[in-house]
């Protein structure tokens, strides 16, 4: 079960999502020649990645910003740039360009401490842009707690589109990353659960002062919690089971 789009829409041109997307595509694309070989590649994210323990040591501290750039393959970029795409144009379009870009840093590299103060001695290099895209997705949830998404469920050979207000599906994924974290062993986990849900967090308090600018409790009374302009409509969230006719 995954996002595949809101009915959001942004009411400026979303120009730093645009310049994130190029970015990590372009950087990801970047050192696919040393992909197959896996020594230069241990070396690459051994000098980019953010490694916990090296960090908690004073050492490469500059992983704490460039290891939000970083991918470990295709469906991690993917899947990073779709959750970016569906709820970033929306935070852009409340917080201007500079301050979302600063939002999107900050939440990164709250992230990325979350996760060595899970885990401070770890010499795991860990990469991707999740944790800053978790705190998009907290910002998200403060200020367009209904707004619907539209999500893609498949059930082995079932597929099926439901829409949900975007707080089901958001507090779901905040409290999958708390099971995943509380349960997962964090020395064979591939996925670091606590820089995703400390980014949601640090996400939703940053976005704190933008939701008392607009009014606090007063814009989601105005508002509903939905978008604050006509949301869009799309066909295929409209449908439903198709009605069989009596033959006469």
């Amino acid at each position: 079960m995954f996002p595949i789009r809101d009915h959001n829409p942004s009411g400026r041109t979303p120009f730093v999502v645009y310049a994130l997307l190029i970015f990590n595509i372009g950087i990801f694309l970047s050192y696919q020649p040393i992909v197959g070989d896996d020594y230069r590649l241990a070396l690459f994210f051994d000098q980019w990645a953010l490694i916990p323990a090296a960090v908690t040591e004073g050492q490469r501290l500059h992983g704490l910003f460039s290891s939000m750039f970083l991918h470990g393959g295709w469906m991690h970029l993917l899947g990073n740039m779709l959750f970016l795409w569906i709820f970033g144009d929306n935070l852009e379009d409340e917080m201007g360009h500079v301050g979302f870009l600063v939002f999107y840093i900050l939440s990164g590299l709250g992230a990325g401490f979350a996760q060595i103060a899970a885990d401070p001695g770890s010499i795991i290099p860990m990469v991707g842009a999740s944790g800053a895209i978790a705190g998009v997705m907290g910002g998200y949830l403060l200020l367009f707690p209904k707004a619907r998404v539209d999500i893609l469920l498949i059930l082995i050979i079932i597929f099926r589109i439901f829409t949900i207000p975007a707080w089901i599906m958001l507090c779901f994924w905040f409290g999958l990353q708390l099971f995943n974290g509380v349960l997962s062993d964090p020395e064979t986990g591939g996925v670091a659960h606590w820089a995703h849900a400390g980014g949601f967090v640090i996400g939703v308090v940053l976005a704190i002062p933008v939701w008392l600018r607009l009014g606090g409790t007063r814009y989601w009374q105005r508002t509903h919690g939905h978008p604050p302009h006509p949301e869009t409509r799309y066909r295929l969230s409209q449908s439903s089971i198709p009605r069989v006719r009596r033959r006469r």
